[in-house]
């Protein structure tokens, strides 16, 4: 049997696996054990779990549930998706004791991303000492930025001594999906100028030359950039003084309204785009306003990006809003003709979940769904960092 690889995604009160055989792409086992440390109403009938040891103990319990004993399944490695990986590890990454202090200093940098990332890879090691664990970074792809777009204009002193920069984030994403455009159009990588659109409840655009990318809109943390479920995206850094002079908020208040009772949620109320469209089919105006802001913020990303490319040959859409969401797609693209850029429209409503093409044949730029697949991605990076 091909060797697999286990990917753990660990959040704050979930964690997500998948077992991936990285020679085949073959999705051998995925789910999600959720509710960590969440009270459950006991007459619910709903099930929690304790901490992240005990969702760790589910995992292995699901698998075997669904046929897949630890031992049938070979395990080459257990890769970790983590968010940020700072200044100095962008690389994937075996982990050991230092490793995992590295990350953990890293963790203002991204306070609700990492701690759990950290607490999933110490549970895993304890739980399987004897596989190689690796740990794969949101941030690499872009650790190469040019410098121009990686560095922000605030006192330079400052930001050396704290390492504040353009970081980008769901870059396993877009790295992934920018090179299944490539294959997907039967041409090399470095031909190609891309825009790569990752939707979903975390949202990013990048801009791709050669496949390394120039561009990227979140910035030192994933709350910058796109409109996003819970996140608000850019916003003015004198809003964050604003409110703690005037509405007397603390900074971690500020920063929980930004993270989580902001973008799409905090407009309109909800996080599910189907459950945001409903809403303005009954005339909720809050929900309109929602969405719109989230189609002007995402059309403001795609004009500043064709800027920066001179032109786009790809414009590739992905995650769970870019693949499945047709409107989001028109009304992104709506009226760009004269830049090259159109829908078929019957192509763009397929409810097709394979990679496809939606823009007419021969438009000067190529459209493009291509699904995301960052576990195929992480199982990868784990088994190229095993055989050095």
């Amino acid at each position: 049997m091909t060797r697999s690889v286990l990917v753990l995604n660990s959040g704050s009160s979930s964690v997500k696996y998948s077992v991936v055989q990285p020679d085949s792409g073959a999705m051998v086992a995925d789910g999600m054990i959720d509710r960590i440390g969440e009270d459950i109403d006991p007459g619910s009938g709903d099930k929690s779990v304790a901490d992240h040891a005990a969702a760790i103990d589910a995992v292995f319990e699901a698998l075997a549930a669904d046929g897949h004993s630890l031992e049938d399944l070979d395990l080459a490695a257990v890769g970790h998706r983590v968010v940020h990986g700072g200044p100095n590890l962008f690389r994937p990454t075996v982990v050991d004791d230092t490793v995992i202090a590295q990350i953990e200093e890293l963790a203002p940098l991204a306070p609700l991303h990492n701690p759990p990332a950290i607490l999933g890879i110490e549970v895993a090691r304890r739980a399987l000492p004897d596989v190689p664990h690796v740990a794969v970074f949101d941030t690499a792809f872009f650790h190469d930025l040019p410098a121009a777009a990686a560095t922000y204009a605030i006192d330079r002193d400052v930001a050396s001594r704290w390492h504040i920069r353009r970081y980008g984030f769901h870059g396993t994403s877009h790295q992934y999906v920018s090179e299944q455009a490539a294959a997907f159009l039967g041409v090399p990588l470095d031909t190609l100028s891309q825009i790569v659109l990752h939707l979903g409840n975390g949202a990013s655009a990048s801009a791709i030359v050669g496949g390394r990318p120039v561009e990227t809109s979140m910035g030192l943390t994933p709350m910058e950039g796109l409109v996003m479920g819970t996140r608000s995206g850019d916003v003015d850094p004198g809003v964050i003084t604003y409110l703690s002079r005037t509405a007397g908020m603390s900074v971690e208040d500020i920063e929980t309204m930004l993270n989580r009772r902001s973008g799409v949620r905090g407009l309109g109320g909800e996080v599910d785009f189907r459950a945001l469209r409903r809403q303005i089919e009954t005339g909720d105006p809050a929900a309109q306003l929602a969405y719109d802001v989230y189609i002007h913020r995402l059309r403001k990303y795609i004009g500043a990006y064709l800027a920066v490319l001179g032109t786009a040959g790809v414009i590739t859409f992905t995650a769970g809003i870019g693949e499945n969401d047709a409107a989001v797609r028109r009304d992104a693209l709506s009226g760009l003709t004269a830049f090259g850029i159109e829908l078929d429209e019957h192509l763009n409503d397929s409810p097709a979940r394979a990679a496809r093409r939606i823009s007419p044949e021969g438009a000067p730029t190529t459209v493009l769904v291509i699904p995301t697949n960052e576990e195929l991605a992480i199982a990868r990076a784990c088994a190229q960092v095993l055989a050095g």
